[in-house]
């Protein structure tokens, strides 16, 4: 079942490889089909090396039940599965321990948009989420995860798809789009601007970006009149 979606999911894990975000198992991507309710993701451990669709796990996103696979599915999978309830627009899902990305995880700060590449994708800062708490990840962490990662975006008023991407306090970056390739993308960008952020506020800790440079750069990507690229 789901072939198609295997192969975009499969080939979506592989690409975090390529684009050297993701070493070892260090890393997911699911992507959700909301007529059947059920997910498609990478197998838990399983290396990235000679791996192919079928070896993608279907999973049930209203029980969180493996439908198909050989393998157990990612250990993250209940992350996963709660974003894809709360946030219905949500097509993909991609986890990495990508280097600057965590190093903001790790200090427990935001990834600050400073500059227009940020301002490309990312319309504003990237939050990061507070700690789990102690009983938090006893009593469920994967599904803990997720919800620390829920309640950052809807207490900070964020709109998923214009900021597509989180990271977790201590842990990772998640990162999300409209399917598995465009939060494999989403994923490499944050990467990116993590890096740039992070050598930018070694030059000047006082860094910022006007308000209205990060308008315009996002808008004319992402907004009613947008007019970047060419037209369809």
């Amino acid at each position: 079942m789901l072939e198609k979606l295997k192969q975009e999911v499969c080939e979506a894990n592989l690409e975090l490889v390529r684009r050297g975000v993701v070493i070892y198992t260090w890393g997911n991507v699911s992507g959700i089909d909301r007529k059947s309710n059920t997910m498609v993701i990478k197998p838990s451990g399983v290396s990235y090396d000679n791996m192919q669709p079928e070896d993608m796990v279907v999973v049930s996103l209203e029980t969180g039940e493996t439908v198909e696979g050989k393998w157990k599915p990612s250990s993250d999978t209940k992350t996963h599965l709660a974003l894809y309830r709360a946030f219905p627009e949500l097509g993909g899902i991609t986890h990495t321990h990508s280097t600057h990305a965590v190093a903001f995880a790790q200090a427990g700060r935001d990834i600050p948009a400073l500059g227009t590449t940020h301002a490309d994708y990312f319309y504003g800062d990237i939050p990061c989420t507070r700690e789990l708490t102690a009983a938090e990840v006893e009593a469920d962490y994967e599904g803990n995860t997720g919800a620390v990662i829920i309640e950052t975006v809807r207490t900070r008023r964020i709109e998923p798809l214009a900021v597509p991407g989180i990271v977790v306090k201590n842990h990772g970056p998640f990162t999300w789009g409209k399917d598995a390739a465009a939060s494999v993308y989403h994923a490499v960008v944050m990467e990116q601007v993590a890096e740039m952020a992070l050598k930018t506020l070694l030059l000047n800790p006082d860094a910022a970006i006007a308000q209205y440079v990060l308008d315009k750069h996002y808008l004319r990507k992402h907004g009613p009149n947008a007019y970047y690229g060419q037209s369809k």
